[in-house]
C-alpha cells in the first residue's frame, strides 16, 4: 500500500528527527508526566468529589496500581480486527490515535468496533503532516477533519491526539488548545516501523517499560499485532495493570494544549 510503504520511510526517521530538532533549538515545549497530572489541582477536587477513573475494562486508580498504556498509531488497518480479538480476550484497553485518509476513511466500522468495546480514540491527524512544518490552517485542517469523522463514527470527540513523529512545539500546543486536545507522547518505541521480527518486538517493549510507561505501537505492520499477546502476558506477569491514557491521568483529566509524556 503506498500511504504505509511512504509511512514507513518517515517513522524509521522519527527518534532521530525529533532529537535533531530539539537539539536545535527550533522547538519548545514543556511536558507533564502522568504522575504530576495526578497530583494537579483538578485531580485533587475530582478526588474530593468522589471521582474515580471507570471504564469498561473496570476501576483502575493508578495512584497505587503499576498501570501502563498501551497505545497504537496510524490505525484503523486490515490487522485491526485481529488486535481487537486479542484486547477482548486479554481484557486489555488501549488507546488508539487514529489516522485520517486511507484509515478512519476507509475503515469506519473498525472505528466503531474500537470505540463499542470500550478503547479510548484520538487522533493522529489526517495526513500525517509534521506540525510543525505547516501553516496554521493546515494544522487546524489536520486536527478537525480527523476529530470530525471521529465524532460523526462514534458521537464522541477525541480530546487527545498525537502529534506525527512526536514533533511539535509550543505554537502547536496553542493550537491544540483552541480544538480542545492533549498531547500525548510516549516513552517505550519498539521500533515496530523498521522489523516485522514479532519476537524483537515485544523484547523491546518489555524491556523498556516501567510504571506509568506509554507504549508506543502500530497496528499498520504486521510484525506488530502478532507481538500483542506475548507483551501483554509478559507485563501482567510483571505486576502491570492496562489501562487507557485518560485511565493513566485519573483522577486528573489531560488538559488541552499541554504535552504529556512518561
Amino acid at each position: 500500500m503506498k500511504m504505509r510503504n511512504g509511512f514507513r520511510a518517515v517513522a524509521a526517521l522519527a527518534i532521530a528527527g525529533t532529537l535533531s530538532v530539539a537539539l536545535s533549538g527550533c522547538t519548545h515545549y514543556d511536558t507533564t508526566k502522568p504522575s504530576a497530572a495526578r497530583k494537579s489541582p483538578a485531580a485533587a477536587d475530582a478526588t474530593s468529589g468522589g471521582a474515580r477513573s471507570v471504564g469498561a475494562f473496570g476501576t483502575v486508580d493508578c495512584r497505587h496500581a503499576k498501570c501502563v498504556a498501551l497505545t497504537f498509531d496510524a490505525g484503523p488497518s486490515a490487522n485491526s480486527p485481529r488486535l481487537l480479538d486479542i484486547l477482548k480476550d486479554k481484557k486489555v484497553p488501549a488507546t488508539f490515535f487514529l489516522l485520517g485518509r486511507n484509515h478512519i476513511a476507509k475503515h469506519p466500522d473498525l472505528v466503531k468496533r474500537m470505540a463499542r468495546e470500550g478503547h479510548e480514540l484520538a487522533s493522529h491527524t489526517w495526513d500525517h503532516k509534521i506540525l510543525t512544518d505547516i501553516g496554521d490552517a493546515q494544522i487546524r485542517d489536520e486536527f478537525r477533519r480527523t476529530d470530525d469523522a471521529v465524532e460523526k463514527l462514534t458521537g464522541k470527540r477525541p480530546t487527545l491526539m498525537r502529534p506525527p513523529q512526536g514533533r511539535t512545539n509550543d505554537h502547536v500546543g496553542a493550537l491544540a488548545k483552541k480544538e480542545g486536545l492533549a498531547q500525548i507522547l510516549w516513552d517505550v518505541t519498539c521500533k515496530d516501523y523498521t522489523t516485522d521480527d514479532s519476537a524483537l518486538i515485544q523484547k523491546r517493549a518489555v524491556a523498556q517499560t516501567r510504571r506509568d510507561s506509554i507504549i508506543l505501537l502500530h497496528d499498520i505492520y504486521k510484525g506488530t499485532v502478532p507481538a500483542v499477546p506475548g507483551i501483554i502476558d509478559a507485563l501482567k506477569q510483571k505486576g502491570f495493570v492496562f489501562v487507557t491514557v485518560p485511565q493513566l491521568l485519573a483522577p486528573g483529566k489531560a488538559e488541552p494544549g499541554k504535552v504529556y509524556k512518561p
